[in-house]
């Protein structure tokens, strides 16, 4: 398989397991086909990957998408000193054909907080009116993007560059995975109690693995016996959201929501307006989504070798 196809496929399966409605999506691809023409009038520049793949923080930033592909080094965070390893193994005989990182980099970089919109859905869907989870939702994606412009996006491509190693990263459609799993566990039986959220979680091998790595998913609002409610996963959406999210969700009958991580504010306001937070683990459960595509490629006989804090289990 050629690394640009590759590259499609997972972008194609997270699209399978997003959360939106197939009708919200394709709105999305229409909006990026109109602003290309508007592009093309000012005689701007336009980023043509947008026309297919809906997620602003996934992109192939560098290599040549033709070259073959069979074995890859897959990481959650790339700096330069992962690209420099990854050239090391090379020159120790080791099969490297291109580096996937997981958080944006390069071109996935500054645009980012665009897929934080996708939120606005979710929280819609757990009862919060559309209106209200927009209203809330811009002034945070503001704040995100004044965060990132400032950051050094291309060193870790830069280094690829120079050493001749093909650099992406893919994001949301991972943690989609990730969301979409777990949902589907969670509603076969739904847990009552906070502790058997915990139990839950531990059921699924990355989920041990970082516990025995003293990483284990915790309750950090609410008390283990406490009763969970009504409860949503918030494992995907680019980051955290805004805190003032807990009290549109407690009026809207949420209980309980488990997330890879939340920043302190959010922990005072769950607090503050009894929403229980359950923190399952931002390795494992980025590591989580990473397998099911990793799986997917695995299939098509690409072999993902995990470093950079991927916990690598296959399903297959």
């Amino acid at each position: 398989m050629k690394l640009s196809q590759a590259y499609e496929l997972a972008i194609k399966t997270g699209i399978k397991h997003d959360p939106r409605s197939k009708e919200e999506i394709d709105r999305v691809l229409k909006e990026a086909k109109d602003a290309r023409e508007e592009a093309k009038k000012a005689k701007r520049h336009f980023d043509e990957e947008r026309l297919w793949n809906p997620y602003a923080d996934s992109r192939f930033s560098w290599g040549d998408g033709d070259a073959e592909v069979s074995r890859i080094l897959w990481g959650i965070d790339i700096g330069t000193g992962e690209m420099v390893l990854a050239d090391r193994l090379r020159e120790k005989g080791e099969r490297i054909d291109a580096v996937v990182g997981h958080h944006p980099l390069g071109l996935a970089k500054t645009p980012f907080p665009e897929v934080m919109w996708m939120q606005t859905d979710m929280y819609h869907d757990a009862g919060m009116p559309i209106n209200v989870a927009e209203g809330i939702m811009a002034p945070r994606m503001k704040e995100v993007l004044r965060n990132v412009m400032g950051s050094n996006y291309n060193q870790s491509v830069d280094a690829g560059r120079l050493l001749g190693m093909p650099i992406m990263n893919i994001h949301t459609p991972a943690d989609n995975c990730v969301q979409s799993f777990l949902e589907k566990k969670f509603s076969k039986e739904e847990p009552k109690r906070l502790k058997e959220i915990i139990d839950r979680l531990m059921e699924e091998p990355e989920f041990r693995i970082a516990a025995e790595q003293n990483s284990p998913p915790k309750i950090i609002c609410g008390d283990p016996n406490g009763r969970c409610g009504k409860v949503i996963f918030k494992m995907t959406g680019g980051t955290s959201g805004p805190k003032e999210v807990y009290e549109k969700m407690s009026q809207a009958g949420v209980g309980t929501i488990v997330g890879m991580h939340f920043p302190d504010n959010h922990i005072d306001e769950a607090k503050k307006h009894n929403v229980n937070l359950v923190i399952s683990g931002h390795m494992a459960s980025d590591s989580l989504g990473i397998n099911i595509i990793a799986d997917v490629w695995e299939k098509k006989g690409i072999e993902t070798v995990p470093f950079s804090g991927l916990i690598r289990v296959s399903r297959n």
